[in-house]
């Protein structure tokens, strides 16, 4: 479960205002846990399964969600798609065919922020999506009051059920992030740059040993050798961590070349 922290909060957005997912007539329980995966990556809870055609509970969809059990032992399983957005007062249908409908037609990114203000309000919305094979019935779009299609490849839409929800939720839950709360908790370690002190340590000890080497010759071009190391560091912009590091590389290639006079 690469990139899981139990110590981190669970979501920054509302659940609240997350929308519901319905994944209707889904076929395999893999799949459905895929989905469960790419559900709780986006701070999204609310399963709600139409007819799912291996039945549930899934133990292959549990060993899929790899590790979203929240969003796997709540999941609500029913048999009509009129029954699984029956609470729902918005409600979107993702699909690459939008068909004939006439409802409006949004991108992800678009439908994104009408959820969000839709959940300010007091409105509880859900997204359909629909069997692997083919995708959603018109008997099922017609429930919804918006289309979701993602502007892709024109000539190869054809997303796994899971890269769909994914999609969606991505989308849902960046529009309702605080992009500088996250980002200063996205490193573990603030990055101090150097100061031009240990810099110009670092530049003596290294230029030291390649005098010793004899690197830096011949006499006449020493100048102009030391002022392009110096000068491609100090573009890097170094942080005191890399300065010692780069000291510990130097002080390592100067111990085994001593060692092999011996």
């Amino acid at each position: 479960m690469a990139g899981t922290d139990s110590t981190q909060p669970e979501t920054e957005n509302a659940p609240d205002s997350a929308p519901a997912v319905i994944l209707v007539r889904p076929q395999l329980g893999e799949n459905i846990g895929m989905c469960c995966r790419a559900m709780l990556n986006n701070g999204l809870h609310d399963l709600r399964l139409v007819q799912p055609r291996d039945g549930w509970p899934s133990d292959k969809a549990r060993a899929a969600a790899s590790g979203a059990d929240r969003v796997v032992d709540n999941a609500q399983v029913f048999d009509t798609t009129a029954e699984a957005v029956a609470d729902l007062q918005r409600v979107f249908a993702a699909t690459a065919r939008p068909r004939d409908s006439v409802q409006p037609v949004m991108t992800p990114r678009e439908a994104a922020p009408v959820i969000h203000a839709a959940a300010a309000g007091g409105v509880k919305s859900g997204v359909l999506f629909g069997p692997e094979a083919k995708g959603l019935a018109n008997e099922d779009i017609v429930m919804a009051d918006t289309i979701i299609a993602a502007p892709l490849n024109p000539a190869f839409k054809s997303l796994n059920l899971a890269q769909a929800v994914f999609c969606v939720g991505y989308e849902w839950y960046q529009a309702g992030l605080d992009m500088d709360a996250w980002r200063a908790t996205a490193s573990t370690r603030e990055a101090v740059p150097a100061t031009k002190q240990d810099l110009l340590h670092m530049f003596k000890h290294l230029e030291d040993e390649l005098d010793k080497c004899g690197f830096l010759l011949p006499p006449e071009k020493r100048p102009t050798m030391v002022l392009n190391i110096r000068t491609m560091f100090q573009r890097a912009q170094l942080t005191d961590q890399e300065v010692r590091t780069m000291r510990g590389v130097i002080s390592g290639l100067t111990r085994k070349h001593l060692r092999g006079k011996e």
